[in-house]
């Protein structure tokens, strides 16, 4: 199951974010601004996010490990059509309907763990799942953005594409069949009581805010890093990907930390973490941007993972359509929060940007300690 998983992980994150290392020779090569060809990034998610929640409900009916697999495969034909697209407009297109394509696997992954493993171990198996597809995000970086170099930005799709195929052919032949799913008419009820509840509210708030934050730095660091003072070569730039690595090992292991010593903690500092490596991201000096990446990526991730787990446990009925909503908000704010910061990224340059996703992440940090310090306020004020 770990491995499926973690194959699901990668062809799923390769292939949505595929384009976002190419965001510059895309725009040189269609004669588009950054913030408009950041679209090919914020369409693919915002697919994701439109298409998360009733195809969460049709896996309450159909199956989780069928909604799954005809969706990774569903994606991987159709990132193999991307390269032959003549236009901008066509291509972004083409990233939209993969985007809904896509749905199918992070809807449904979260609820099938939370089903298949054991409550004590879930916070180390949802992080397994975050690492594939912290690893995935890594290859949908660094393989177009070493290839366009060579052939240009068709060639790197296509690499991408043919990557993205082969594990999704590992991902059907490992994923074990469904053991305690129950199959349930499709319905919205689960949304309600999910939605009513004001700890998964927060929780789909950290969601939103914090992954505007992160895709908005890696959308943009891209032109920060080719422009001066730092002029470095597209394929270098391209392997600032390989930060997610770390960020894969730092949400396997915040979620097993967060099993042994309590989730808001966890979730908290590494929300602060995020926030320190952004400030080190700050000055233009190139030891201390890769530094200050390294962190911020590290305590994102971290945080993805324990927010995530909570999710799947939180919910005692309806798993799919709450991990679904935690995905609807985490795509939203890819695709919305990148768009905007885009347009932070034009007005005012890499200064207005950082502050843009310092502010994300003051308001994550905000909804994940909100009943913690209300609560001591509260206390203060009677006494």
């Amino acid at each position: 199951m770990n491995l499926a998983l973690f194959a699901a992980g990668l062809t799923t994150f390769m292939s949505l974010y595929s384009t976002q290392a190419l965001l510059p020779e895309l725009s040189a090569s269609l004669g588009v601004a950054p913030a408009r060809a950041s679209l090919l990034v914020s369409l693919a998610t915002g697919a994701v996010a439109v298409a998360v929640i009733p195809v969460s409900s049709l896996s309450e009916r159909y199956g989780r490990t069928r909604v799954m697999l005809v969706s990774a495969a569903a994606s991987a034909v159709i990132g193999l059509l991307l390269p032959l697209c003549t236009s901008f407009p066509l291509l972004a297109a083409g990233r939209a309907v993969q985007g809904f394509a896509l749905a199918g696997v992070p809807a449904v992954a979260m609820a099938y763990l939370a089903e298949e493993v054991d409550g004590a171990h879930l916070g180390a198996a949802m992080g397994r799942y975050v690492a594939g597809t912290g690893i995935g995000g890594v290859l949908g970086r660094v393989v177009p953005g070493v290839v366009t170099d060579a052939g240009g930005w068709r060639w790197a799709l296509a690499a991408t594409g043919l990557l993205a195929l082969l594990f999704t052919a590992a991902f059907w032949l490992l994923l074990p069949p469904s053991r305690f799913h129950r199959p349930a008419r499709v319905g919205y009820r689960g949304l309600r009581t999910h939605l009513s509840d004001p700890g998964m509210r927060r929780l789909y708030l950290v969601a939103l805010t914090a992954m505007a934050g992160f895709v908005t730095v890696y959308n943009f660091l891209t032109y920060r890093l080719l422009e001066a003072p730092f002029h470095l070569p597209m394929a270098l730039v391209s392997l600032i990907a390989v930060m997610n690595l770390a960020g894969s090992a730092a949400s396997a292991r915040a979620g097993v930390l967060a099993d042994r010593t309590g989730r808001r903690p966890v979730l908290a500092g590494a929300l602060v973490l995020a926030a320190a490596g952004l400030v080190l991201m700050f000055p233009p000096v190139l030891p201390l941007v890769g530094v200050g990446l390294l962190v911020f990526t590290v305590g994102f991730f971290a945080a993805h993972a324990v927010a995530s787990g909570w999710v799947g446990t939180r919910a005692s009925a309806h798993r799919a359509q709450a991990s679904a909503l935690y995905l609807c908000a985490y795509y939203l704010g890819s695709s919305l929060g990148g768009t905007a910061g885009g347009l932070a990224f034009e007005r005012a340059a890499w200064t207005g940007t950082g502050l843009y996703v310092l502010a994300m992440l003051a308001v994550a940090l905000l909804a994940a300690t909100g009943p913690v310090l209300t609560g001591r306020l509260v206390a203060r004020l009677r006494r």
